[in-house]
């Protein structure tokens, strides 16, 4: 049975509850979970997993919502609602998107920015590493540790913690790191994630409900945060701009970075990981320029 830090915060929402017997069971059934800090993460960051999982008879997909969404920029018709009244709108838009998304389960734990980001307070890390063990996902979506938001950062260093406390057989696959406040355009091609959300046999369809997945948030869009287009243009350039000399093998596709080697290794140290994607492409900018001055040179020696 799930045991949670403080269930009295915590909203779990299974869309189909009256075909499956209870929690633990929609728990079970996950394959794919993701696990983000606000409500609308998910479908911005992984719609990848989301879509892999949708109408599928063998894949589910589960989210876990950390943050209680406090203190989202707003302006319009929502400038005047307060906090406790923006908490439970964006409960209940999270709650639509998996309903829409047919997700085996949504569980919006309530915790504070302030509570993840203290490395004191480990009932977060310790509700991570139950949902963990109790839904055995094939593959995690999280965010990355290259992001600009640092309540992202919180949530991957526990989400990676959490992992690492878990038994080597209960510890999923793959581990990725999705792109949020921060694209991940700069990781080197042998090294990025490209996950395909649009283009294939199932694209129409896909499309329909990514766009839906999206305007769930009207508190976030409506609110003055363009956040529906600007991921969709992010998807978009990830694809086009992935390779000069191919034409697009596929519509909208996410990138990521591959979290697994941390998971595997509780000795790598989660900093160096990172710096060393930053390190390589800055060797691999400065290869570019110096194989390329050369070419230049060559030729005005040789006039």
């Amino acid at each position: 049975m799930l045991k949670l830090h403080r269930p009295d915060r915590v909203d779990i929402y299974i869309p189909d509850s009256g075909k499956v017997s209870g929690v633990d069971a929609a728990l079970s059934r996950t394959t794919h979970l993701g696990i983000g800090a606000h409500q609308d993460d998910l479908e911005f960051m992984c719609a990848a997993g989301i879509l892999a999982c949708h109408a599928s008879s063998t894949h589910w997909f589960g989210g876990v919502i950390l943050t209680d969404g406090r203190g989202s920029a707003r302006t319009g018709g929502y400038a005047e609602y307060s906090e406790v009244e923006m908490i439970e709108i964006r409960k209940n838009e999270q709650r639509a998107a998996a309903a829409i998304g047919g997700y085996s389960f949504i569980a919006q734990l309530g915790y504070l920015s302030s509570e993840l980001k203290n490395a004191a307070e480990q009932g977060a890390t310790r509700d991570l590493r139950n949902l963990l063990a109790d839904t055995r996902p094939e593959i995690v979506y999280t965010h990355n540790p290259a992001d600009k938001h640092t309540t992202h950062i919180a949530v991957v260093l526990r989400v990676i913690q959490a992992l690492r406390e878990l038994p080597e057989d209960l510890r999923p696959r793959k581990v990725y790191g999705c792109e949020a406040w921060r694209s991940l355009d700069w990781v080197g091609d042998d090294e990025k994630v490209m996950l395909n959300v649009y283009g294939g046999p199932s694209s129409p369809q896909h499309s329909v409900l990514l766009q839906k997945l999206m305007a769930v948030y009207d508190s976030q869009i409506a609110g003055g945060k363009n956040y529906d287009t600007a991921t969709l243009g992010r998807k978009r350039a990830n694809a086009t701009y992935a390779n000069s000399h191919e034409v697009d093998k596929m519509e909208l596709a996410e990138y990521a970075m591959d979290l697994t080697p941390l998971i595997r290794d509780p000795q790598l140290d989660i900093a160096e990981f990172t710096c060393g994607y930053i390190r390589r492409f800055e060797s691999a900018v400065r290869d570019a320029i110096a194989r390329q001055s050369q070419g230049v040179e060559i030729a005005v020696n040789s006039l």
